[in-house]
């Protein structure tokens, strides 16, 4: 518990800094709670044209965005700020954190955690609730647990799209916006069933870069679907299992740039 102190105590800086500004924080929780709400608009809107989307109907497709939605938005709130790695490296602030004793990564996360952004993650899991609620799911002790379980595995494996999407700053500082292709991309991606997608594109992301696991596959798993692509059933419980890879993945890659990084001009 001694060495979490040095973090809680972040965290609470963070905490009164936002509290000095009440009206200003509280419409940034509204406003940025709009993100979310757009995605799930946009799906209501292609139902406006069309009774099914990639085979799915609006209750089964509200599915697979509340799942989406609710990892990424939480991930988005504990890892998102990762990006502002550019900066710290490109002025040499990094220099300050890694000389003190805590985890570089940690540290970078309660720098500026985004704290108007849970109101982000609290609609996604009320998408998730309100869809699980009106699907027509016959439900099962192993359905029940993967509902559960798969948004937590996305919240991780998004997190750590983040982490290699930032990591690239210490060979590249200025990326643009390809962090923003996997990341922002591979949310969009996600809110929509696979089956919309084909060719390389779904090759690639789908199935190369595991983005099919963290909405997709659950989905059928907890609807009790069969995969119109082929996979076997129990694909969509093999969600942590590719979690944990992206985990692993995200944590060797940072550690290898924390490694490469000379200070500033590195």
């Amino acid at each position: 518990m001694a060495s979490l102190r040095p973090y809680v105590a972040l965290l609470r800086g963070q905490a009164r800094s936002l509290a000095s500004y009440r009206a200003s924080f509280v419409l940034e929780l509204c406003t940025n709670v709009l993100a979310t709400v757009m995605d799930l608009l946009t799906v209501l809107v292609l139902f406006r044209v069309s009774r099914t989307l990639g085979g799915f109907t609006l209750r089964e497709a509200l599915l697979v965005v509340g799942i989406s939605s609710c990892a990424f938005a939480t991930a988005d709130l504990a890892v998102g700020n990762i990006e502002r790695i550019k900066f710290y490296v490109r002025t040499g602030l990094l220099d300050a954190v890694l000389v003190r004793p805590l985890g570089a990564l940690p540290q970078l996360l309660l720098m500026d955690l985004p704290l108007r952004k849970i109101s982000r993650s609290v609609f996604g899991t009320g998408v998730l609730v309100v869809a699980a609620a009106t699907a027509d799911i016959d439900w099962t002790p192993a359905r029940v647990a993967l509902v559960v379980v798969a948004p937590l595995a996305g919240v991780v494996f998004f997190a750590a799209i983040f982490v290699v999407s930032a990591a690239v700053a210490f060979w590249w500082v200025e990326t643009g916006e390809i962090g923003n292709a996997f990341t922002y991309g591979g949310r969009d991606f996600t809110s929509y069933p696979v089956t919309v997608y084909s060719g390389w594109f779904r090759r690639l992301f789908a199935y190369g870069l595991g983005f099919a696991f963290v909405a997709y596959y659950p989905a059928l798993a907890i609807l009790g679907r069969t995969d119109p692509l082929g996979l076997p059933a129990w694909a969509g419980y093999v969600a942590p299992a590719v979690a944990v890879v992206a985990a692993t993945a995200a944590a060797v890659v940072w550690r290898v740039g924390i490694r490469h990084y000379r200070s500033t001009g590195s």
